[in-house]
């Protein structure tokens, strides 16, 4: 059963903090620089690098979302592979992503890559290889919600149709 793309993004305060910190000295080196409004080319200059760095690091995993918003859940599922592999080859560019790219998720792209590959599979009906991966979610990540959710969901399911 097919259902709409749950979205919903959590903040890590912390490095929210060394953003507006990272906003902070680009105005500061505007304002030292003599620039006409440092403030708002400082913003300006935030804003920009935010755009560029988002839309080239992660680009396989937006190329995976596009898809899964488009319901197209087979297609997506190479380029959260693919996504994942970056990650972990580059761990550190996700572990301070956001410096590396501007971005406060507290969740790691890899880690939501992970539960993407999940998610596509049990949307194909793929409910073994979506456990395994959700699975592997919690053994990785073990705080993470998404995966203790699912894996109580369908392991509830199975022993709902375990009884009839």
């Amino acid at each position: 059963m097919k259902s709409n793309v749950p979205v919903f993004r959590q903040l890590s305060w912390a490095s929210v903090i060394v953003q507006f910190l990272l906003i902070g000295l680009i105005i500061y080196i505007f304002y030292v620089l003599d620039f006409w409004e440092p403030f708002f080319l400082g913003a300006l200059t935030y804003a920009f690098l935010a755009i560029v760095l988002r839309n080239l690091i992660p680009k396989k995993h937006k190329q995976g979302m596009r898809l899964v918003l488009r319901q197209r859940f087979a297609e997506a599922i190479p380029f959260f592979e693919k996504s994942v592999d970056y990650f972990t080859q580059h761990s550190w560019v996700d572990k301070y992503r956001f410096l590396t790219f501007l971005n406060s998720s507290k969740m790691a792209y890899r880690e939501m890559g992970l539960c993407n590959i999940a998610f596509c599979h049990s949307q194909l009906g793929n409910v073994q290889k979506a456990k395994a991966f959700y699975e592997r979610v919690r053994k990785e990540y073990p705080d993470n919600g998404l995966a203790i959710a699912a894996l109580n969901l369908i392991n509830s399911l199975e022993q709902q149709n375990k009884k009839l």
